[in-house]
């Protein structure tokens, strides 16, 4: 004879659901808030390490063999971490040397995760158009993937043509896969926790970003400006070298 009593339901008392969302809401907001400062740490630990290994490589010759076996040292230290491979090393010195004498891009490259900036570091070599891919990874929370589509469809070029309205420019089995700008497997890693929770899940939820995090993209009349100028600037430059 079954004595156990069935399950109880009770009904919600009034502004449950209200509540239920609000606490949803909060949940978003702090995961949010706890990749980026994540993410900021990584980066800052990665621009610092590549800094180190550029002025050791300047000052006392470090060169292929120092770099692998500080990696073996790293990874030893700390297993399971691919964020220490003697490549990713070398990623961070060239992370650096590309950044270390553009200010304005230095606060963007922090907005968006390491696996991103990479895309962006070998594929984009203007640098308003790294600044352009910056902003927009920051403000639409693309993934690689969706990031890498972007550039193969010139998305930069489009835009300073005024032609590319990002809201509906994407496929919506790309848009789909939008996470935060930050989540990256690189960030788990660094804490140790399992790959299970890195970029390569599949998510289909796409949190709102707070308005203070969504950097505006400078407008087409913007880059032209700041294309002029620099091209005034390197005319002068050269002809300063010339005289």
């Amino acid at each position: 004879m079954n004595t156990s009593s069935p399950l109880q339901t009770t009904e919600a008392p009034a502004g449950y659901a209200a509540f239920l969302v609000d606490i949803k809401s909060q949940i978003r907001q702090r995961q949010f808030k706890a990749l980026r400062v994540v993410n900021h740490e990584l980066l800052d630990l990665y621009w610092w390490l590549g800094e180190n290994i550029s002025q050791r490589q300047a000052a006392q010759g470090w060169g292929k063999a120092v770099v692998e076996n500080l990696a073996r040292d790293l990874q030893a230290e700390f297993p399971g971490r691919n964020g220490f491979s003697a490549q990713n090393l070398w990623l961070m010195r060239q992370f650096f040397n590309e950044y270390s004498q553009k200010p304005k891009l230095q606060p963007l490259v922090r907005e968006i995760s390491w696996t991103k900036n990479l895309v962006i570091l070998a594929r984009c070599k203007d640098d308003l158009e790294r600044e352009f891919y910056l902003r927009a990874t920051a403000r639409f929370g693309w993934t690689k993937n969706v990031l890498q589509h972007q550039i193969d469809n010139q998305s930069y070029a489009q835009y300073v043509r005024g032609q590319t309205n990002f809201d509906s420019a994407l496929p919506a089995n790309i848009k789909a896969q939008a996470l935060l700008a930050v989540k990256d497997h690189y960030s788990f890693d660094f804490l140790g926790l399992s790959a299970e929770h890195s970029e390569r899940e599949r998510y289909t939820v796409s949190p709102q970003l707070p308005v203070s995090y969504q950097n505006d993209l400078p407008s087409p009349e913007q880059i032209a400006a700041r294309l002029q100028a620099w091209a005034g600037a390197a005319t002068n430059e050269n002809d300063a070298n010339l005289s």
